[in-house]
Parts: structure tokens; C-alpha cells; sequence
């Protein structure tokens, strides 16, 4: 039955792509889409209840592998591609009615949106390193034809500028890889074995100190240009900007979970032979990403690039948490995760909408964003103050819990923490406001019927109601497979 669930996760996606060769109309692929992801989601979140009732599930000595960890990312990256789904049905019909995307680059987005989607849900199913490498890379290919799909010569040239960077970060995790694979030499170990994690993770105290210290700062490196961790994040906030906003959701929401997910399985392994040193790295690159991402949120322009800029703060956070370590950190590391995911995910498609509505992704030119377009508006103001961390939503809950595990252990770092924090905040809340409320400013153009309309908000109203939930009440299934997971790295 897991097998079959897995299966399901990782090619339900692909529904999408498979309508793509029938048909070339934006709303049969749009809607294909949407069903494929859904059913996604519901797949994921079986899983989930079996890995909790069952516990964990491998095959092909890894080739094929679920534990709690796992199966609380595919939750959290199929929560994602549910909505950037949903959201993609109002994205290619309004824009296909617009002539803005040809029949042609509406082909092109189904197949490689389900084709995006599907290797990174594959890339989480797997125990094997070395596969796991060989997916990430190849969601990068796939993703960088749907930043350049509107064929516009920024949009290239973010594309390009993404492909290169990321492909570099990913060489830099190949070998960071192949060291880990040679720091289990001295075991007697099948050389598969050596890059299945089960036996990794269970033979960590015998591994070779000196390569695993190496092969653990060059995965932080490289799988953290895939994460945006400064200063490897240069390629983010061009490709997020350029990019069509359901696919800005899934880079932001999705694909760099998936870079963190893969050094957190990098974390578990050093942590046992490496202690403080596995801390300190991702301490370091947590603050600076939290630093620099705080930093150009200031006087934002663009708003897709300010968005983008406060994923780079996130992944920060995130990376902060699991430096803290103990299990008050850890635990705070993957609930703001799911948090981030929603929220951000919820952002871009907002962000879709106003883009679809004004026709410009420039902060200067949009303002007075209540009186024509209220939903869109509320969704913009309450989606920023659950990014921003402010009760009762979720990211509240999960920044409170970090926090905490900082003042925890050393008191400087959780102050210094709470001081970015509130520096991000008070960037971000300012360009947002001026968007929602202030003096009407910029042309409005409805977006397409009404019904259209409806599906556009419906994403929106979901993450919202999702986020609200979660700031005041963790559902026990949730909470048992975030300890699990944390029993599973620990």
C-alpha cells in the first residue's frame, strides 16, 4: 500500500503534462492541473498516517525511502503544489484569453509545471544520496523553463543567471557527496550502502571526522544556493520576479524546502560524529541569510523581489532553528517550514492576482489596492502579517519557538534573532501597506469572469484559513510526525 501511495505522490503531478499532449487549451490543462495536484495532496497526506501507524518504509536498499522526515516534507511540498495548481488554472486563462501566452507556451507550462513538481516530491522519496543529488539537479532544469516562459528578456536572463548559479551550487553538493561517500571507507559498507542514508545515519560515530567536517560545509554550500542561503542566493530574487507567480510559489514554498530538506539529512549524519561544528556552519549561514535578506527588503521596488527577499530571511530562520539544535530548536525548524511554505505560497499567488489586475509588479505603481480588488487586498495584508510572524498565525507560533531555543542556549543569539526580526518587519510592512491602503494609484483591469475570479481567491482563502489554524492549534497527528521526525535526525 505505501508503495502504491508513493507512486501516486510523485506522479499525480504529472496529470498536467500528460493533458498538455491533448490538448493546447489553458483551461483543459489548467484544470488537469489542478485535479492532479489535489490528488497529490490527498496521497501525501495517506502516507503520512501510515509512516505514523507503520513506521518507516524502504525498498531496493533504499533506492525507495519513507521515514517521518520524509513524509512530513512531502506533506508540506505537496500542500504547495495543491495551491500553485489550483492557482495556475486563473493564471493560464486569463493570460491565454490576454494573448499574452501563446498555445505553444501553454503547452510548455503543463508539462514541465507537473514535471517540476513530480521530481521534487521524487527527490524526497528516495534514501540514496547520490539519487537524491540526480533529482534536485533535474528539478532545476525543469524549473528553469518556467522561469523563462514568457519569453521576455529579463525573464531569460533570470533563467540563465539561475541555471548557472544553481548548477554550480549542485556540483559544489556532488562533491560534497562523494566526500561523505569516502568518509564511510573504513566501513564495511557495499558501496551502495555507503550513499544509503539509513546506514549512514546508524553508522555516523564510525564515519572519518576529517572528510565528513568537508563534506558537510560543501553540501550547506551547495544545496544551500538551491535553499537561497546568502551569499549563494544572488539568482533568487531575479527568478522569483520573473517567473510566473504559481511557479514563484513553488520556487519559494517548494524548491527550497527541498535544498533544505536535503541538508537537513546532511545535519543528521554530522551532527553525531561533529557536534557544535554541524551547529556553528549552519548558525553562520543562518544569521547572514536572516541579515541580507532583512536588509534589501528595505525600499523594495519590485513586489515579487521583496517577497523573494523575505524567503531568503526564512530559509535563514529556518537554518537558525536547527543551529540552535535540541529538540526546541529542531522542532520550531520544521513547523516553520510547513509555516514559510504556506504563507510564501499564498503570497506569490496574491501576488498573482494583483499582477493579472494592475499589470505591473512595481510597488510604485500600485497603491489604494482595497477599494477594487477587497479580496485580493485582505489577502495581501493578512498573508504579510503571517509571513511577518504576527499572532494567531502560524509563523508566530514556529518564530516564538526558535526564539525561544535561542535564548535556550546562548541569550546574545536569540536577542540578535528577535533584532533582525523586528527589522524585516518593519521593511515589510511598510511597502505592503502602501500597496493595500494607501492613495489609489495605478489602472485596474479586471481579471477574467468571475468564476475565474473565485478559483484565483480560492488558494488564498485555503492558505489563510490553513494558517490561522495552525497559530492557534497543532492537530496531534501533526505534532506526532514532527517529533517523529525529529526522533529520526536525533
Amino acid at each position: 500500500m505505501m508503495l502504491v501511495l508513493i507512486i501516486l505522490v510523485c506522479c499525480l503531478p504529472l496529470t498536467g503534462s500528460l493533458m498538455s499532449a491533448i490538448s493546447e487549451r489553458g483551461r483543459a490543462i489548467g484544470i488537469a492541473t489542478a485535479v492532479g495536484t489535489t490528488g497529490a495532496l490527498v496521497a501525501a497526506i495517506a502516507l503520512a498516517a501510515h509512516v505514523l501507524s507503520d513506521g518507516s518504509y524502504q525498498i531496493a536498499n533504499g533506492i525507495i525511502y519513507v521515514d517521518p522526515l520524509s513524509a512530513l516534507f512531502l506533506v508540506v511540498i505537496a500542500i504547495v503544489v495543491f495551491l500553485a495548481g489550483i492557482g495556475s488554472v486563473s493564471y493560464l486563462c486569463v493570460d491565454e484569453e490576454r494573448q499574452e501566452l501563446s498555445r505553444f507556451q501553454v503547452r510548455i507550462y503543463g508539462i514541465f509545471f507537473g514535471l517540476f513538481a513530480a521530481l521534487m516530491l521524487a527527490s524526497l522519496g528516495t534514501g540514496n544520496l547520490g539519487l537524491l543529488w540526480v533529482l534536485v539537479e533535474a528539478s532545476t532544469l525543469a524549473s528553469a523553463v518556467l522561469v523563462a516562459l514568457e519569453g521576455r528578456a529579463a525573464s531569460l536572463e533570470a533563467a540563465w543567471k539561475y541555471i548557472i548559479i544553481s548548477s554550480f551550487g549542485v556540483t559544489i553538493a556532488l562533491v560534497g557527496t562523494l566526500f561523505l561517500y569516502y568518509s564511510a571507507s573504513n566501513l564495511n559498507l557495499s558501496p551502495d550502502q555507503r550513499l544509503t542514508w539509513p546506514e549512514l545515519f546508524a553508522n555516523a560515530g564510525s564515519l572519518q571526522a576529517a572528510s565528513l567536517q568537508l563534506a558537510f560545509l560543501l553540501a550547506v554550500i551547495g544545496y544551500g544556493t538551491k535553499v537561497g542561503l546568502a551569499p549563494m542566493h544572488t539568482w533568487l530574487p531575479d527568478a522569483h520576479a520573473e517567473a510566473p507567480s504559481p511557479v514563484s510559489a513553488m520556487l519559494s514554498a517548494a524548491l527550497l524546502n527541498t535544498g533544505m530538506y536535503a541538508i537537513i539529512r546532511f545535519y543528521a549524519v554530522a551532527g553525531v560524529k561533529l557536534g557544535s561544528y554541524a551547529n556553528g556552519v549552519l548558525l553562520v549561514f543562518g544569521f547572514a541569510s536572516i541579515a541580507i535578506g532583512a536588509m534589501f527588503m528595505v525600499r523594495r521596488r519590485n513586489f515579487k523581489r521583496l517577497f523573494a527577499y523575505s524567503s531568503v530571511e526564512h530559509m535563514g530562520i529556518i537554518a537558525v532553528g536547527l543551529g540552535f539544535g535540541g529538540a526546541l530548536g529542531v522542532y520550531g525548524a520544521l513547523l516553520h517550514t510547513l509555516n514559510h511554505a504556506i504563507g510564501k505560497c499564498l503570497l506569490f499567488l496574491t501576488s498573482g492576482e494583483i499582477k493579472l489586475r494592475f499589470r505591473t509588479t512595481l510597488v510604485n505603481d500600485i497603491a489604494g489596492l482595497l477599494r477594487p480588488a477587497p479580496v485580493v487586498s485582505i489577502a495581501l495584508l493578512l498573508g504579510s502579517l503571517a509571513i511577518l510572524g504576527s499572532p494567531p498565525f502560524g509563523l508566530f507560533l514556529s518564530e516564538f519557538t526558535i526564539v525561544r531555543a535561542g535564548f535556550a542556549g546562548q541569550a546574545s543569539f536569540g536577542f540578535l534573532l528577535l533584532v533582525l526580526l523586528v527589522i524585516a518587519f518593519i521593511a515589510f510592512a511598510h511597502t505592503v501597506a502602501r500597496m493595500a491602503v494607501g492613495g489609489e494609484r495605478g489602472k485596474f483591469s479586471p481579471a477574467g469572469t468571475p468564476v475565474l475570479r473565485f478559483v484565483g481567491g480560492l488558494p488564498l482563502v485555503l492558505g489563510l484559513f490553513v494558517l490561522f489554524v495552525l497559530g492557534i492549534w497543532i492537530p496531534r497527528d501533526l505534532n506526532d510526525l514532527i517529533l517523529r521526525a525529529i526522533a529520526t535526525i536525533r
